[in-house]
């Protein structure tokens, strides 16, 4: 028999803790002279008294733990569940539920798509509560990728379990000295960026915003021309661009070199094949908006390294409308939109890894036509790949690619025009943020868009962040037989 009450019991607790931080944008607001402080006073309170009721009601007198089923069912619950008491404070901005549940979803799963306007002219709470919720994000989607997808086979992350060698059905156990790690290493760097962007000339409080929506991959900005807003400063730039690629790179790596392996995290494939795809993307898009007589190179490089980077690691920011500078550009960032960041890192997108391993499924597939008796065992960072991994991540490739054209036809059937459709849906799977065309594009923003379409992409959002079989496998009915 399933026992609900570890479920029960760990979502009081963390909606009593997501009550506690509301206290800080209500502190914000109150030193503000803001009267919205209020509002996140009284939300603060009826999500802490909620997680408080939670919480007793799944108490056990002899905890046992959770086993591989509960652990599943617990990720994906508390990814709907969270962002529903977190769009609370929203509702002080007079917009309705599916608006403040849209902003909250893509704000926990760091997306970074917005329904909202006047971002200049909100009050300092909001802008702390999106930053906020985008920073918990990144930090969570990493601890659970350590936890849960060795167990999905398909994000990589068994080929690092070694830090946390129990693969027995009681998940968490073992994995508390590694989350406590990824938290101090994300801590860290959030402050170091602030640090940065505070020395290239943005204020304390934009400082602290970016910062956190820059290690979470977010992309969640106080303003509404986003990172343009800080104009051509060179500086900015290279800081966000660096500690955006920081945020895509595999925590565990991070772990390694910080206990006495420091070379670790360039030994890894994946590492290399990011950075190698960025310097050639960013490079060849400099050369080409420098020979349009737009750009000095030194403007164009520092642009096109800015939100090449950014559509890359799935953030989300923009520098400037990308999609004004040419069908290439437009072409490009789209098929960058699929591409993703590091596995166990902040980033969303179909992962780095998932494509080095596709890679070598491809050489292979050659090599064995040439020579059918060969035997050529799949490797990755001279480890041989488990046999179950190419078929698993064979299978997330396709399951990844048949979402977005499924989410893609059910926006298209509610009236959105293909490019709207389209890049809304693989920007939403993706966790990347902005879309293509007037309406979704690095200019534009989700508002106008039916409730309908919202919902269909909350979904998507959720989906693709907990790597879709995390939900999927709910709805097989051999997962509920014991």
């Amino acid at each position: 028999m399933l026992r609900y009450q570890p479920i029960l019991a760990i979502t009081g607790l963390l909606l009593v803790a997501l009550g506690v931080v509301m206290i800080l944008p209500a502190l914000v607001d109150l030193s503000a002279g803001n009267p919205d402080w209020m509002v996140f006073a009284l939300s603060g309170v009826v999500t802490a008294l909620v997680g408080a009721v939670f919480a007793i009601a799944g108490r056990e007198d002899e905890p046992v733990g959770l086993n591989l089923k509960q652990a599943f069912i617990l990720t994906t619950v508390l990814w709907f569940v969270l962002p529903g008491f977190a769009a609370l404070p929203f509702l002080g901005l007079d917009v309705d539920y599916a608006d403040a549940f849209f902003e909250t979803v893509s704000g926990m799963t760091t997306t970074g798509s917005t329904v909202l306007t006047g971002l200049d002219s909100l009050p300092p709470g909001i802008h702390l509560w999106r930053s906020l919720l985008q920073w918990i994000g990144g930090v969570g989607i990493v601890v659970m990728a350590i936890i849960m997808l060795p167990f999905l086979k398909v994000g990589g992350m068994q080929l690092f379990h070694a830090e946390s060698s129990d693969r027995s059905e009681k998940v968490l156990a073992k994995s508390f000295d590694l989350a406590a790690w990824i938290g101090g290493i994300y801590v860290g760097l959030t402050l170091l960026c602030a640090l940065a962007y505070a020395a290239g000339g943005m204020t304390f409080f934009d400082a602290i915003c970016h910062a956190m929506t820059t290690l979470s991959t977010g992309g969640f900005s106080t303003h509404d021309a986003s990172f343009g807003y800080f104009g051509d400063n060179p500086e900015l730039l290279w800081t966000g661009s660096f500690f955006m690629l920081a945020g895509a790179m595999p925590f565990v790596a991070y772990i390694g070199a910080l206990r006495g392996r420091p070379y670790e995290i360039f030994r890894d494939p994946q590492v290399r094949a990011l950075v190698g795809l960025l310097v050639i993307v960013c490079t060849g898009l400099a050369f080409q908006l420098t020979l349009t007589g737009e750009f000095t190179f030194g403007q164009a490089l520092r642009h096109s390294t800015f939100n090449v980077v950014s559509v890359v690691t799935t953030t989300g920011y923009a520098s400037l409308d990308y999609t004004q500078l040419g069908t290439f550009s437009v072409g490009l960032f789209f098929v960058l939109t699929y591409v993703g960041g590091c596995t166990g890192s902040t980033a969303g997108g179909i992962k780095i890894y998932r494509l080095v391993i596709l890679w070598e499924i491809i050489r292979r597939q050659i090599r064995l036509l040439a020579h059918p008796s060969r035997v050529d065992p799949l490797r990755y960072a001279g480890r041989r790949i488990p046999a179950d991994v190419p078929p698993s991540v064979l299978a997330f490739l396709t399951l990844y690619v048949g979402t977005t054209v499924i989410i893609t036809m059910i926006l298209a059937a509610l009236g959105l025009d293909f490019v709207t459709a389209i890049s809304a849906a693989v920007t939403a799977v993706g966790n990347v943020g902005p879309g293509l065309g007037e309406i979704v594009g690095p200019a534009g923003n989700f508002g106008s868009l039916p409730d309908a379409a919202k919902i269909a992409l909350t979904f998507a959002m959720v989906l693709g962040r907990l790597e879709l079989f995390t939900v999927l496998v709910l709805f097989d009915p051999a997962f509920w037989r014991w």
